[in-house]
């Protein structure tokens, strides 16, 4: 459908709650769309300035800005990283996880809730629309559109299907341990915490994959406090880590450091294995 065609189907939608509905909906979809063109046109100025050797009172007139309207758009455009989570709105899904209390009932695990709160937070620095969400324990499917999901193996089916997808490395058990594998080598990462001499810290999976032209960014901690590592990791590193990756399907094995359950380092152990 056409722009215009869906404008003007909208304005005359004679139910007034759907017409509410749906203009919430474009207004944000356009918004989105709004924030990566401006990204795209930052990273166009950017390329010019270094590909091209030219002078930005050259390049304004080129893209149609004047020389004060395009410094002052560079400082304010998103950054080029911003793409390693898609073109928004983004979703954040973490697992009900069953635990007894007075009952057995769904819990969010703290350290899953602050790993979702991290990535809010650098998500909205990014100029995304961000909504939250919950895994069931079932659910095999993943959310729509852009996405990340901080969801193991053992959590529910969606967190198995999405290591399926990944050539390069999976999460297994062995015993009571589980592992994050490389496949080509065999070598395996386990958590600190789970050695005979446990020490404090613990590793995450982490994974982007392009799937039907959309982003997820895939989060599985060997135990909870692994997923908030790689929280860390990607608030703090995202621009160096998407130097590395570009606008591609990787994974990798992300180690964290851990003072009495707070984060205080995080850095990357293995990876990122483009694929």
């Amino acid at each position: 459908m056409s722009i215009d065609r869906e404008f003007d189907e909208l304005r005359r939608d004679p139910d007034p709650l759907r017409r509410g509905r749906r203009a919430t909906e474009l207004l944000t979809y356009y918004n989105q769309l709004a924030a990566e063109l401006a990204r795209i046109r930052r990273h166009a100025i950017e390329c010019a300035r270094t590909d091209l050797a030219m002078k930005d009172k050259d390049i304004a007139p080129e893209v149609g800005l004047t020389k004060s309207r395009l410094s002052q758009l560079m400082k304010t455009a998103p950054a080029a990283e911003r793409l390693f989570y898609g073109h928004g709105p983004v979703s954040i899904s973490v697992p009900f996880r069953y635990q007894t209390t007075d009952r057995e009932r769904p819990l969010i695990a703290a350290e899953d809730a602050e790993a979702a709160d991290q990535l809010a937070e650098l998500l909205h620095s990014l100029s995304f629309v961000v909504t939250r969400r919950q895994i069931e324990p079932e659910q095999a499917a993943l959310p729509d559109g852009d996405a990340v999901v901080v969801c193991g193996p053992k959590s529910a089916p969606v967190g198995a299907h999405l290591l399926e997808a990944d050539p390069a490395l999976r999460m297994v058990q062995s015993g009571s341990r589980w592992w994050v594998e490389e496949v080509g080598t065999g070598v395996r990462h386990g958590s600190p915490a789970d050695e005979p001499a446990p020490q404090s810290g613990d590793i995450a999976y982490l994974a982007r994959q392009i799937r039907d032209g959309r982003v997820v960014v895939h989060i599985a901690g060997i135990h909870t406090i692994g997923s908030l590592g790689a929280a860390h990791f990607l608030a703090n590193n995202l621009a160096a880590l998407f130097t590395m990756t570009g606008d591609a399907s990787c994974s990798m094995v992300i180690r964290c450091f851990v003072d009495d359950r707070h984060v205080t380092a995080s850095e990357l152990l293995a990876g990122p294995f483009m694929w």
